[in-house]
């Protein structure tokens, strides 16, 4: 009889007065889990890793509202953080034990993850990819209703580029999960998003929406 597969569990929870979504990746083969953006509620946190062994925290950006537990979640887990080489927001010095780059991968269990840098609403942005499956942990790289905000014209402009070289090339199939709102699939969208790169934005950068 064939062993059955390994599952690669996806918890969430919305957390803080934004609010914003923190991720658990879970193995059932091994237990083993993953904590991705703490942002709030320490309790909530460790509720979502509930019958697991954490073994990281995985920041996919540094933005106040995605780690504002992080610190009493580093004591209470007592695992590796893991966040990319920066910048990082306004300058802050992230006491990480791995830095992650475009391309790396990151194993939870039976499972690995693939990092994509995906800079523009900051320059410290990742995705985590599910290898052989089909979802992304975006972060605010997008939204179902559009891309993460930005602070500069050429924050929008890398956002824009993000979307083309990255974003786009990923299947239809693909389901984004975001760091906010829900998650959504990619193909449901791409009509809409190449649409909006198709567009002269100007000196544009703020909050966007895919059909402005």
């Amino acid at each position: 009889m064939a062993l059955p597969k390994p599952v690669l569990e996806l918890r969430t929870a919305s957390v803080g007065p934004w609010p914003m979504n923190t991720y658990a990746l879970v193995c059932t083969a091994t237990q083993q889990s993953l904590l991705i953006d703490p942002g709030a509620e320490p309790q909530t946190l460790l509720n979502l890793l509930a019958d697991s062994d954490p073994i990281g925290i995985v920041l996919t950006h540094t933005h106040a509202d995605h780690i504002g537990a992080l610190t009493v979640m580093r004591q209470r887990l007592n695992v590796p953080l893991m966040a990319h080489t920066g910048p990082h927001f306004q300058g802050m010095t992230l006491d990480a034990d791995r830095l992650l780059a475009d391309g790396d991968r990151v194993q939870v269990g039976s499972h690995s993850l693939r990092v994509y840098h995906t800079p523009g609403h900051i320059d410290d942005m990742i995705c985590l990819a599910v290898e052989n499956d089909s979802r992304v942990i975006v972060g605010d790289t997008l939204f179902d209703g559009g891309p993460g905000r930005t602070w500069s014209v050429e924050g929008f402009q890398t956002t824009l580029q993000t979307l083309r070289t990255i974003v786009l090339t990923w299947p239809d199939d693909t389901i984004c999960y975001p760091g906010h709102g829900p998650h959504f699939r990619l193909g449901d969208r791409r009509k809409a998003i190449e649409a909006f790169l198709a567009k002269d934005h100007g000196d544009f950068f703020g909050n966007a929406a895919w059909d402005m």
